[in-house]
C-alpha cells in the first residue's frame, strides 16, 4: 500500500516542482511536504465530484497556506477536474492561467476560495462549517452532512485572524471541521523558532478542539488520524509533522525550499532520491489512470448522493414576498416622520427581513449598538444551529473572514456589524470578498464624528475613502430612513458585489418626504432639493451631512442664491451610470460643493479643481457631536460664508 501511495504523492511533488521551475517563481516546499497527506485525503476520505464541482454536499477542501497552490492545482488536474489542464499547470503564474500564484476563487472549478493572505482560509473554513450545520438543521442530516478540511501552515497559525476563527469554531463545536496542520517548523526567514514558541496542542485544546499528532509522511498514521477525525465530536486539528521540500537532498527541511525554485541541478537529485525518471510535466499513464480512478470513484459516490438534492433549494425564496411589508413600513413612516438614526432605520428593515431563510446576521460584540439583532432573530449556539444570528465576539477580522466562507458555501447571505472605525480590522477580508464577487454585507455604524464623546479613536475619518477605493465594493451611506431601506434592498439584491452600509449613531431628520416607486438610491446619486430655477451651485452630500446640505441650500435661498442638493448614498453606483445621467447631476452649475464629515480628497473627482470640499482632514475630538461639527466648520454659518466668498 505504501508504495502505491508514495508513487501517487510523487505525481503531486513533481508537477509542483516542474511548474515552479518553469515559472521561475513559486513555493515548491509545501506541496512536496504535504503531498503524502493530500494523497490519503483525496484517495480515501474526501467526498467530491470532478464532473460536478459545485455539488452542494461535497466536502470542502480549503488551502489556507495558499502559497502552496501547486498542491491544489496538481490534485485538481490529477483527479480529473476539467477546470485545470496540464497546459494550465505548465503556465503556472502566467497571465490568464487558472493556476495563479495563489488560489483564486472560480465557481465550479474545485477552487473553493481565494487564499494567499495567511489565515484567511482558516476563517473561510469556519464559515463553511457553520453553513453546513445551518443547512443540516434546515434540510436534515440525510441531505447535508459533509466535512470541511483546511490545510494550514505555521504562518497561518501565527496570524491573528486564525486565533479569532479557531476560538469561535471551538465555542460553536463545529465537529465537521478538520484542520490539517503542516507542521514543518520552517518559515521564509528560517526556522519558526525565530519568532514563536507556541505549544500548539495546548492552544487548540484551550479552544475546545481535539488534537492529534502524526508523522506526515507515514501513510498508516495519516489514514488512522483521518479515520479518527471522522467521528470527532469537536473540531479537530491534525498536526502533520512534515519535512518541507521532502525528497530534496540539499534543500529539504530548509527555508531555501520555501519560496524559490529548486534549480535544475537539485531537481535531478530529487528525481534520483525519489526514483522518478520522467521528463518535466510527464505523469506515467499507470499513475495518471490511478488518479483518474480516484476522481471517478468519488464522482460515482457523489452521483448517488446527488439524487437526494433535486428538490433542495437553498436560495432566497421569500424576499419578493417581503417587498410589500417593506413598502408599507416606508409609507407608514412618512405619515408620521421623525428624526431617527439610520442604525435604527436599519434595525427596522432587518426586523422585516429576519424572516428570510438564507439571511444570517451577526455582530462583533456590538449587537445593541449596531442594531443588527431584532426580535425576529434567534441566536446560533454551540451545537444548536437552528438560529439565524451569530455572536462573533470581539473578533472583527475573524467575523469578516467567516462571512466570506458562509457566502461561498451556498446561497446564504451573511451580514455582520461593528463600528465603521473598526473596518480597518476587517479590510483584508472585505477586499477578498470583493475580489471573489461574494454577497457579503457589512453593517458599519457610528460612521462619523457624529458619534460624539467616544472621541478620535472611535471617529472614522479616512475609512470611507479607504473602503471606496476597493474595486467591486458598494459603499452605501444613506441620509435617512427611506434611503436606508433602499440601500439595504440593493445590498441584498446584488449577488456579485459585497456592500458596506455606513450608518449614524445620531438621529437624522428625513430628507425624503415621499416614497418613490423607483429605488432612487439605485442610481447612486439623485437630486432631492432645488430652491429655484436659476441655480448657481450644486451641493453634493451623503449620510448625515445631507441634512446639513439642505439647511445650507435653504439659507442661501433667503439671500437669492439658489442651488440644488444631490444626495449621493453610493458613489460606486453613480459612477456606473450613463454619461448623460452623470452630466445631468454634475454639470448644471460651474460651482460644485461637497459636504461629508470625512476625508475630503476623494470628493474632488466630482467637484473638480474649482469646487469646494467641506469635511475633516484631521482626527476628531471628544465632545457632544454638535460641538464637534461646529469645531470643524461643518455648520450652516461657516459653509454658507465660504460659498458666498467663492461665488
Amino acid at each position: 500500500m505504501s508504495k502505491q501511495y508514495k508513487e501517487l504523492a510523487n505525481c503531486i511533488r513533481f508537477l509542483s516542482i516542474d511548474a515552479v521551475q518553469k515559472a521561475n517563481s513559486g513555493h515548491p516546499g509545501m506541496p512536496m511536504g504535504m503531498a503524502d497527506v493530500a494523497t490519503v485525503l483525496f484517495k480515501d476520505f474526501l467526498n467530491f465530484n470532478p464532473k460536478n464541482p459545485s455539488w452542494v454536499n461535497r466536502d470542502r477542501f480549503v488551502l489556507s497556506a495558499g502559497h502552496g497552490s501547486m498542491l491544489l492545482y496538481s490534485l485538481l488536474y490529477l483527479t480529473g477536474y476539467k477546470s485545470v489542464s496540464l497546459n494550465d499547470i505548465k503556465n503556472f503564474r502566467q497571465l490568464d492561467s487558472i493556476c495563479a500564484g495563489h488560489p483564486e476563487y472560480h465557481p465550479n472549478t474545485g477552487i473553493e476560495t481565494t487564499t494567499g493572505p495567511l489565515g484567511q482560509g482558516i476563517s473561510n473554513a469556519v464559515g463553511f462549517a457553520i453553513s453546513e450545520e445551518i443547512l443540516k438543521k434546515k434540510f436534515g442530516k440525510s441531505k447535508f452532512d459533509h466535512k470541511t478540511y483546511v490545510l494550514a501552515g505555521d504562518g497561518c497559525l501565527m496570524e491573528g485572524i486564525s486565533h479569532e476563527a479557531l476560538s469561535l469554531a471551538g465555542h460553536l463545536k463545529l465537529k465537521n471541521l478538520i484542520l490539517l496542520f503542516d507542521n514543518n517548523s520552517i518559515s521564509i526567514d528560517g526556522p519558526t523558532s525565530l519568532a514563536v514558541s507556541d505549544n500548539h496542542e495546548k492552544r487548540f485544546k484551550s479552544y475546545g478542539w481535539d488534537y492529534l499528532k502524526i508523522n506526515g509522511h507515514n501513510y498508516k498514521e495519516i489514514f488512522k488520524a483521518l479515520k479518527k477525525a471522522q467521528k470527532s465530536k469537536k473540531p479537530i486539528a491534525i498536526s502533520c509533522k512534515t519535512i518541507i521540500g521532502y525528497g530534496s537532498p540539499n534543500k529539504s527541511g530548509k527555508a531555501s525550499s520555501h519560496g524559490s525554485p529548486l534549480g535544475e541541478d537539485e531537481i535531478k537529485l530529487v528525481k534520483k532520491k525519489l526514483n522518478w525518471s520522467h521528463d518535466p510535466f510527464q505523469i506515467p499513464k499507470n499513475l495518471l489512470d490511478e488518479w483518474k480512478k480516484i476522481g471517478d470513484k468519488a464522482g460515482k459516490k457523489a452521483n448517488r448522493h446527488e439524487k437526494k438534492y433535486k428538490n433542495i433549494n437553498t436560495k432566497n425564496e421569500v424576499f419578493n414576498s417581503l417587498v410589500n411589508s417593506i413598502e408599507k413600513t416606508k409609507n407608514d413612516f412618512l405619515k408620521n416622520p421623525k428624526s431617527l438614526a439610520t442604525r435604527k432605520s436599519s434595525e427596522m428593515f432587518l426586523d422585516i427581513v429576519s424572516k428570510l431563510p438564507n439571511l444570517i446576521g451577526g455582530s462583533a460584540d456590538l449587537a445593541g449598538s449596531n442594531n443588527t439583532k431584532t426580535k425576529g432573530h434567534k441566536i446560533i449556539k454551540p451545537g444548536n444551529f437552528s438560529g439565524n444570528y451569530i455572536h462573533y465576539g470581539v473578533r472583527e477580522h475573524g467575523m469578516c473572514g467567516i462571512m466570506n466562507g458562509i457566502a461561498l458555501h451556498s446561497d446564504l447571505i451573511p451580514y455582520g456589524g461593528t463600528f465603521l472605525i473598526f473596518s480597518d480590522y476587517c479590510k483584508p477580508s472585505i477586499r477578498l470578498a470583493a475580489m471573489m464577487k461574494q454577497r457579503v454585507i457589512y453593517v458599519f455604524t457610528h460612521d462619523s464624528i457624529g458619534l460624539g464623546e467616544d472621541g478620535p479613536t472611535h471617529q472614522p475619518i479616512e475609512q470611507l475613502t479607504s473602503l471606496r477605493s476597493i474595486p467591486n465594493l458598494n459603499v452605501f451611506r444613506p441620509a435617512d430612513f427611506i434611503e436606508t431601506f433602499e440601500c439595504w434592498q440593493l445590498a441584498i439584491e446584488n449577488k456579485k458585489t459585497p456592500s458596506v452600509i455606513a450608518l449614524t449613531r445620531q438621529g437624522l431628520k428625513p430628507v425624503r418626504n415621499k416614497n418613490s416607486s423607483k429605488n432612487e438610491s439605485s442610481s447612486g446619486a439623485y437630486e432631492i432639493l432645488r430652491t429655484g430655477e436659476d441655480i448657481k451651485l450644486t451641493i453634493i452630500s451623503s449620510g448625515s451631512e445631507t441634512n446639513l446640505a439642505c439647511d445650507i441650500s435653504h439659507k442661501l435661498a433667503t439671500e437669492s442664491i439658489y442651488s440644488k442638493v444631490v444626495s449621493m448614498p453610493c458613489q460606486e453606483l453613480f459612477d456606473q451610470q450613463s454619461k448623460d445621467y452623470k452630466s445631468k447631476i454634475l454639470t448644471e452649475t460651474q460651482l460644485i460643493v461637497s459636504i461629508e464629515a470625512s476625508e475630503t480628497n476623494y470628493w474632488k473627482k466630482y467637484t473638480g479643481n474649482n469646487g469646494l470640499n467641506f469635511g475633516i482632514n484631521d482626527f476628531g475630538k471628544s465632545a457632544p457631536y454638535k460641538e464637534i461639527y461646529d469645531h470643524f466648520g461643518l455648520s450652516v454659518e461657516n459653509i454658507t460664508s465660504k460659498i458666498k466668498e467663492k461665488l
